[in-house]
């Protein structure tokens, strides 16, 4: 059974006495979405003692909070995240690096706040929570089955927009930072995909939310398997094809694809919609070339591209799809079959934009980008490589979907370049070493 939990005493106290130390810790975390931006205040949405924060021992403290900052978009939500601060009054040695400081006034005062995902007793407080379904304050928690006591946690830190637990090596939980209104659609798709039969992706355990948000997905841990991104460089790095992976990486995405369009509504793209996404690649195209001054030269034949698609007949599909896929959203297991992880889609989107229905080349067109960085990494570049990669991972794409995405050519390389218009953007403000990648697809689908 889990611990005492209660909705924490004096919450309007508690806040201001955090404040100074959020101030300080937030804009640091790899996870904090509003970097650049000074956070000039904070609002509670809820607070809940998930572990009592009496006595000397450790307390568990679940935070809702909205950050103010400047210049956010008109119209736009304040941004609202997720906090599971440990609360000690000595902190031992081996969570130093997990100190986030200590409170000066109001209810805690004197006592050293942390990050509780840190500390292995209240990480693994937070499974035994989920293994037992029931509601602690706003906090609601499921499950699907019977989960095993007592599993060991570690935090992983590869994640960047969210942070991830591994419990015995059996199960991993997401806990989603940054916080919307409505199912995440790492919960709802995965979900979705188990009740069609798909075995393509790991099936939800358990979770927690909180009024109409998701707050954390509990889900198999595959730790047989490798990430298609590392494959790729492995096979790069020891002069082998990857063919045949991607062909077979193709067919999964497909099943995922067919799966998702037999679980939830699909309908057809009228050709008004078809007009608008032009429109709204061509504006981002805008967008982009005044960010980034390289472009302004590929900008009539890229205009081009997205004109092309938005006068094409408005006769495909639209459906829910994975939204942000690549090679680092796939896992390999040891018997060679795909799973596809990761469905929450673009964080910096807005959940509502994220949950729409959209053509199925969108996710083809990620991967298609995915299998060029690739070939970019190598010395010398590979392109003749990636591009082997991209017709393989179409023509598996085909013999399982029984429709080739190369069949709307328009479309496809709308998506491609649009894809490839905002790597451009994103690599010349943080790796302008990588510029180079979007550049060469820049260069190809302006012209070809």
């Amino acid at each position: 059974m889990p611990e005492t939990a209660s909705t924490t005493r004096a919450p309007d106290a508690l806040l201001p006495s955090l404040a100074p130390l959020l101030h300080e810790w937030l804009p640091r975390q790899r996870w904090f979405a509003g970097k650049g931006r000074r956070v000039t205040g904070f609002t509670l949405d809820a607070a809940t003692e998930l572990l009592p924060l009496d006595g000397t021992g450790p307390g568990l403290l679940h935070l809702l909070v909205r950050v103010e900052q400047p210049g956010r978009p008109a119209g736009t939500p304040v941004d609202c995240y997720q906090l599971l601060l440990g609360v000690r009054t000595q902190l031992p040695p081996r969570l130093a690096p997990a100190l986030i400081g200590r409170i000066r006034q109001g209810p805690l005062a004197g006592r050293a706040v942390y990050e509780g995902l840190r500390d292995p007793r209240l990480a693994g407080l937070l499974y035994e929570r989920l293994r037992t379904p029931g509601s602690t304050g706003p906090l609601r928690f499921h499950a699907t089955t019977a989960l095993p006591p007592a599993l060991a946690p570690r935090m992983l830190d590869a994640e960047q927009s969210n942070s991830s637990l591994v419990y015995g090596d059996s199960f991993i939980l997401k806990i989603f930072r940054r916080v919307s209104p409505g199912a995440n659609p790492d919960l709802e798709l995965p979900l979705a995909l188990a009740g069609a039969g798909c075995a393509r992706v790991p099936a939800p355990v358990a979770w927690f939310e909180s009024g109409a948000s998701t707050l954390g997905v509990l889900q198999p841990y595959l730790r047989d398997s490798r990430d298609g991104w590392r494959l790729a460089l492995d096979a790069l790095a020891d002069g082998r094809e990857f063919t045949a992976e991607a062909r077979a990486l193709g067919r999964a995405t497909a099943e995922v694809h067919l799966a998702l369009a037999k679980a939830l509504p699909t309908r057809r793209l009228a050709r008004s919609e078809t007009e608008q996404l032009a429109a709204a690649m061509d504006r981002r195209l805008h967008a982009a070339a005044q960010a980034v001054p390289a472009l302004l030269p590929h900008v009539p034949g890229l205009r081009a591209v997205f004109a092309a698609a938005g006068g094409a007949p408005g006769t495909g599909v639209v459906q829910r799809i994975h939204g942000d896929l690549h090679l680092g959203q796939t896992l390999r297991g040891s018997d060679g079959g795909w799973a596809v992880i990761d469905f929450e889609g673009e964080p910096a989107k807005p959940l509502d934009e994220r949950r729409s229905p959209q053509p199925t080349v969108r996710d083809v067109a990620g991967m298609l980008r995915s299998f060029d960085y690739a070939a970019r990494t190598h010395r010398p570049w590979r392109p003749d490589w990636a591009a082997r990669c991209r017709a393989a991972y179409c023509t598996g794409y085909a013999e399982a979907a029984g429709v080739d995405p190369r069949a709307d050519p328009a479309l496809l390389r709308a998506y491609e370049t649009d894809k490839a218009v905002y790597e451009v953007v994103y690599e010349a403000r943080h790796r302008p070493d990588w510029l180079p990648v979007p550049m060469s697809a820049i260069e190809r689908l302006a012209t070809s």
